[in-house]
């Protein structure tokens, strides 16, 4: 099933919020200052046009030689079935038939259709950008298991396992789940990028240029080698 953007800010908005009253109260069963300020953030990001956000900051995920001559971008949601059927198949031979060869530079690039796939995100990026494709690769593989796994809390928990198996320990994942500031500004980073390559399901793509839909790898290869050809 392709996912489409409908609705998309509102199911994002309160993202943040959501993951602070489910997973970081105090042992009291208050609510922290950090949670506060975390549903504040969130409910401040009613959209991007009435968040006032830095984007820069958010560091682009590439794969390749930056002098390569083709680019190709990703835009993909980590809940979207297709987006771990793409990377469990044709991104493999993508990386081994043109990104590992100098071919094409690869830029990654989240889609947020829910809270959920928003924390994925901050899972991904916790460990930069040195562990982000291998924590991609879990989360796609473990789409099934850990989207499944029943209430809000319990889904960040193995969203939180995938990230200490790829080596990251439990205290910078809840600094990372719990960065209200990056949450916001992955959004509207999100969104800028949305509107920009006028992307509205993912799996997509952006080749030199031009957007793509999701197809088969021979369909791909053949558009991607009339690239190289000039």
């Amino acid at each position: 099933m392709t996912r489409t953007m409908t609705g998309i800010c509102a199911a994002v908005a309160v993202a943040a919020g959501v993951y602070a009253m489910n997973s970081f109260s105090t042992r009291q069963g208050e609510t922290s200052l950090l949670d506060i300020q975390l549903i504040g953030a969130a409910n401040a990001q009613e959209s991007a046009e009435a968040a006032e956000v830095d984007t820069s900051t958010i560091v682009e995920m590439v794969q390749g030689a930056e002098d390569a001559p083709v680019t190709m971008i990703e835009y993909a949601s980590y809940t979207c079935p297709h987006c771990a059927s793409f990377h469990a198949d044709a991104y493999k031979k993508l990386k081994a038939d043109y990104i590992d060869t100098g071919k094409v530079k690869f830029i990654y690039r989240e889609v947020y259709f829910d809270r959920f796939g928003l924390w994925a995100s901050m899972v991904a990026r916790c460990g930069g950008a040195e562990k982000f494709f291998g924590i991609t690769d879990l989360i796609f593989q473990q789409q099934s298991e850990w989207t499944r796994a029943g209430n809000p809390t319990e889904m960040v928990e193995a969203l939180k396992k995938i990230g200490r198996l790829a080596g990251l320990d439990n205290d910078k994942l809840e600094a990372c789940m719990q960065d209200a500031t990056k949450a916001q500004t992955l959004v509207a980073w999100y969104q800028e990028n949305a509107t920009k390559d006028e992307v509205q399901s993912t799996p997509s793509f952006v080749l030199n240029g031009t957007k793509v839909s999701n197809q088969s790898y021979e369909d791909m290869k053949a558009l991607i080698d009339a690239e190289l050809e000039g």
